[in-house]
């Protein structure tokens, strides 16, 4: 098992040549990571180390959980045996499961730069690359701080829910630690009505912002009150979850009589919907004030398998895209506030069907909105491939968010930013032979998709 130079780029000689000096010349920048779900206690202490091969490398990735599960392993062998060596053999003797994956690439990926592991994982190598990782866990100076350094990364946004009280945020900026850790404010826990435990939060919210919430006008109130703490922690997006892309306008009243059913325990699906829809409204408003970058991904069914969501509960690797539609579900949003100098959206989707069909289209028009990279199930080599010959022909680049990771398996951010920029090179490689672009001109849009985008959509200057 070895990273091949040449690796993901097409086989013609000369498109291969141009891809690896395209790739050459941003191979090294550092990288923006403005979207992920890190745990920042990883970096809120200086001597953090990780326990064991299982709990860096298979525990927080759902992408590996759900193949394991898919092949009829099941929670209790991959999450919750006693014995992590016991479960490490288990994943090794399946990793053939994983071979032409992208788990498969970022996994090789980091076995071999971060510990040198070039061994094939099969059960009758998983003691010795077992022991391997181990060692290097246990070395006193294999801590996040000193991977982040590493890695290159420039700035790391975690994603925090917005009754967190970012305590490991905290503790990382009042360690005087120079790496550059901020927080995403995801308001979904307070704007999903239907939520488990919608109204401990709300409790909870209270609580933290000093404001009885008994009113969808004090529950606004609460919300700007979170926004403005998250923003004093270095937050400059919010990332909305939603099932539909709708926006609609509510009346006070009607926004205060949904919001007093939640409170009763009394809201209706469609009134909990509606309530959605108008909350993206207000978080649009919210960021054309302060600023804020509003990330939206529709279209996921989430925890599709009840028998599992019922034991193990939520994020356990079912969620499973759906459908989309932005053109209408949006148009009352951008009609408000779409051509606000103020204002930027970054639009994601699982539905590859609306990027020639819509995102392209809209990004490619109104100037607030930017159009984030492939993403989740289709952030592979081939998704990128695909998102660029949908997208950049009615949008262009500067129209796009540049790329980010949106990893919980932190080892795997350097892995996950080498597809893209050889995925990159490659699609810009056979722009400049075919004489779309001239050379130069690929040099620099290599740079802005590998970098600079990414840091503008962010506000990350």
């Amino acid at each position: 098992m070895s990273l091949r130079e040449d690796r993901f780029f097409d086989p013609d000689p000369e498109q291969k040549r141009m891809a690896m000096s395209l790739f050459a010349s941003i191979e090294k920048l550092p990288i923006i990571s403005p979207h992920g779900h890190v745990d920042p206690t990883l970096f809120s202490e200086a001597d953090y180390h990780f326990e064991d091969p299982v709990s860096l490398l298979i525990k927080p990735d759902h992408y590996l959980i759900r193949m394991l599960i898919s092949q009829g392993l099941t929670y209790d062998e991959i999450l919750f045996g006693k014995d992590p060596r016991q479960t490490w053999r288990l994943f090794c003797d399946h990793f053939y499961l994983f071979r032409a994956t992208p788990s498969g690439i970022w996994l090789r990926h980091s076995l071999e730069t971060v510990f040198k592991v070039t061994e094939r994982l099969t059960l009758e190598t998983s003691d010795r690359v077992y022991d391997q990782i181990q060692s290097v866990l246990r070395s006193p100076d294999f801590t996040p701080r000193k991977l982040f350094s590493e890695f290159n990364i420039e700035v790391l946004a975690t994603t925090d829910g917005a009754t967190d009280k970012l305590t490991h945020h905290q503790k990382i900026r009042d360690s005087g630690w120079k790496g550059r850790v901020i927080p995403t404010f995801r308001p979904d826990e307070l704007t999903n009505l239907l939520a488990p435990g919608w109204r401990q939060k709300i409790d909870l919210l209270g609580e933290i912002c000093g404001i009885e919430v008994s009113s969808f006008s004090n529950f606004i109130r609460a919300i700007e009150a979170r926004r403005e703490f998250f923003r004093s922690m270095g937050a400059t997006a919010t990332d909305s979850g939603v099932f539909s892309m709708k926006a609609l306008r509510l009346s006070e009243s009607e926004a205060e009589g949904i919001f007093r059913h939640a409170l009763n325990g009394t809201v209706s699906p469609n009134e909990a919907e509606a309530f959605t829809a108008h909350m993206l409204m207000e978080s649009a408003r919210m960021s054309v004030e302060d600023g804020m970058v509003m990330q939206v991904h529709p279209g996921v069914y989430r925890n599709h398998n009840p028998e599992v969501f019922d034991r193990y509960g939520a994020d356990r690797g079912f969620d499973i895209p759906v459908r989309a539609e932005f053109t209408n579900n949006l148009q009352p949003l951008l009609k408000a506030y779409g051509n606000s100098p103020k204002f930027k959206l970054l639009l994601f989707t699982l539905d590859e069907t609306t990027y020639t069909r819509e995102l392209a289209p809209l990004a490619g028009a109104y100037p607030s909105v930017k159009l984030g990279p492939p993403w989740w199930f289709n952030d592979s080599l081939n998704g990128m491939r695909r998102y660029f010959d949908q997208v950049v022909e009615t949008a262009g680049i500067y129209n796009l968010s540049g790329f980010n990771d949106d990893t919980r398996a932190f080892l795997s951010i350097p892995a996950r930013h080498d597809v893209w920029r050889r995925a990159a090179a490659n699609w810009l490689a056979n722009q400049v032979l075919r004489g779309l672009i001239e050379e130069d001109e690929g040099y620099q849009m290599a740079r802005e998709l590998a970098y600079d985008l990414a840091k503008k959509a962010y506000n990350l200057s």
